[in-house]
Parts: C-alpha cells; sequence; structure tokens
C-alpha cells in the first residue's frame, strides 16, 4: 500500500501488487486490505513530510488497526524502534513505545520488531560526502548503533508470518555490530582513498536549533526531528542480542549484510560507474580530434 503508485512503480519489478492507500484516509484502508491475511506495519514520518510524527505514527496507525479489526485482520507485524520505552521525552520513540502498548493490550496477534537504524541512511550522510570531499556532519557523543540492511528488516517481517512463536511477542532486529560515527568515517575513507573532513555538531548548538524550531509551527516537525538526536547522540549503546531472533526467525546469521560489506558493494557500484563514464568521455574527446 503506497500513497502514490506512480511513483512506487518501481516496485511492481521486485513482484509487488501496488494498492493506493493513505493512513490518514481511513476510507482508502478499506479498499487496501480486502482479502488481505496479514499487514506489516512499516509507516513512519520521515523528516520531509508535512506532517508530524504525531499524525502518521499515532493516528495514521490507529486508523490502519482500526481498518484492520473492521477487515478481520488479525496478524500484524509492527516495526518499532530499540529501547523505545526509555526514551519517552523523544516524541518519536514515546509513540512507538505507546504504539507496542496498545498492541500488546489488544487482541492481535502482533509481533514487533524493534530496529536501531538502517544502512541506506549512512549514504547520504557519510558515504557521498566523504567521496565528493564535502564535510561530514555529526552530532553528540560517539554512540554505538547497529546498523541494519532494509532487506534484511524485510526478511525477518516475512518469516514472522511463518513462524508461530514470533506471535504476541517482541524481538531486537538490529545489524551484527555497533559502530560509531567515526569507524563509519574510517570505512567511507578506506574505500575512497579520501580523507573525510568532520564537523561535530555541539550539544548546546542542537539545543538551541531545536528551540527556534519548535517555536514556529511550519517547522515543528524539524525540531521533534532534531530532538531524536538526543538518542543517536546520547552515548547509551543502540545494540541488542540477536541469539533468540535469529532462531524464532529461521534466519540464519551469516545472512544478515555486514556495514563493510554493505559500504564495498555501494562504492565498488559507484566508482565503477564513475570510470564508466569517464571513459565514455574520453570517447567522446577523441571523436572530436581532427585526426
Amino acid at each position: 500500500m503506497v500513497r502514490s503508485p506512480r511513483r512506487a512503480a518501481f516496485l511492481q519489478e521486485w513482484g509487488c501488487e501496488l494498492t493506493r492507500g493513505d493512513l490518514l484516509e481511513p476510507d482508502s484502508l478499506d479498499y487496501a486490505l480486502e482479502d488481505q491475511d496479514a499487514v506489516i506495519d512499516a509507516a513512519t514520518a520521515r523528516a520531509t513530510d508535512s506532517c508530524s510524527p504525531y499524525e502518521i505514527d499515532w493516528s495514521g496507525n490507529q486508523n490502519l488497526f482500526a481498518a484492520c479489526q473492521r477487515a478481520g485482520v488479525k496478524r500484524l507485524v509492527f516495526i518499532s524502534l530499540l529501547e523505545a520505552a526509555r526514551h519517552r521525552d523523544v516524541p518519536l520513540m514515546d509513540i512507538k513505545a505507546c504504539t507496542e502498548e496498545w498492541l500488546e493490550a489488544s487482541d492481535f496477534d502482533y509481533t514487533i520488531l524493534q530496529g536501531a537504524a538502517f544502512m541506506q541512511g549512512l549514504i547520504s550522510q557519510f558515504a557521498i560526502p566523504v567521496l565528493e570531499g564535502q564535510t561530514v556532519w555529526v552530532s553528540g557523543t560517539a554512540t554505538p548503533i547497529a546498523y541494519m540492511n532494509t532487506q534484511d528488516m524485510a526478511r525477518f517481517a516475512v518469516a514472522a508470518l511463518d513462524h508461530l512463536e514470533t506471535v504476541r511477542r517482541s524481538f531486537p532486529v538490529v545489524g551484527p555490530r555497533a559502530w560509531t560515527t567515526g569507524e563509519i568515517t574510517q570505512l567511507c575513507e578506506r574505500n575512497t582513498g579520501k580523507d573525510a573532513r568532520v564537523f561535530r555538531v555541539p550539544p548546546f548548538l542542537l539545543g538551541m536549533m531545536r528551540a527556534v524550531t519548535a517555536f514556529f509551527e511550519a517547522s515543528l516537525n524539524v525540531a521533534e526531528r532534531l530532538r531524536f538526536e538526543t538518542v543517536t547522540g546520547g552515548g547509551a549503546r543502540l545494540d541488542a542480542p540477536m541469539e533468540e531472533s535469529y532462531a524464532a526467525f529461521g534466519v540464519d546469521p551469516a545472512s544478515i549484510t555486514s556495514l563493510e560489506d554493505y559500504l564495498n558493494e555501494y562504492y565498488d557500484r559507484i566508482l565503477k560507474r564513475l570510470r564508466e563514464m569517464e571513459a565514455d568521455l574520453d570517447k567522446d574527446a577523441k571523436k572530436k580530434l581532427p585526426f
């Protein structure tokens, strides 16, 4: 279910059947849930959305759960956040924790997957800036985070549907190792052969930015996202043992993507493409020579 099937057309190449739906439009959910047996709920507000997490992650998900009840869909897999209940002062974490509590009190056959952060987000934050010689912006105290490939998270979500032992339980689902921003930067430097330009934003400056953006309604969503920096830059390790999760979902630990392999593959593809583009430019330049 997507808001814009045209923009999500690439998913059809992966074997998906698309239907239009919007969590904030309850009527659209009834059509999307016709003849469905289970729901994997991976919806969450993004920093670029005009709506806040309160609208999407709480009101939107409540609309979805109500639609599931009307459609008789009881099997639900919910993507949440690790240690959400310990950070109730952060809006997104508080909403995730409240949603977990709501599901635990419901009669849904739920499975809750508690992730930390995704590797895909590191491309724009670290991989591209290091490659292009731009400044890498980091904030707070060095915080080890067990980043995970989104495709591996999807594998756990789908596997939950075939493993009854995961019903009405919560599991941490994180990457094989926790990394600090300094270690990630070193990986990027190693792959590119370039030195990174790193600027660490002082905590007091982040606090000032939160205060200013929270003052204006139009930038309130930005302020809520800045608040999340107290989690990812707070110094408290975002990691968890995965042995029980691997066993319950029937997933082989050796099949999970490591951050080294993920970045190596990314840079291999990018650098290969850049070399091909340079070769094409050289060919075009030679064609223009008078001899």
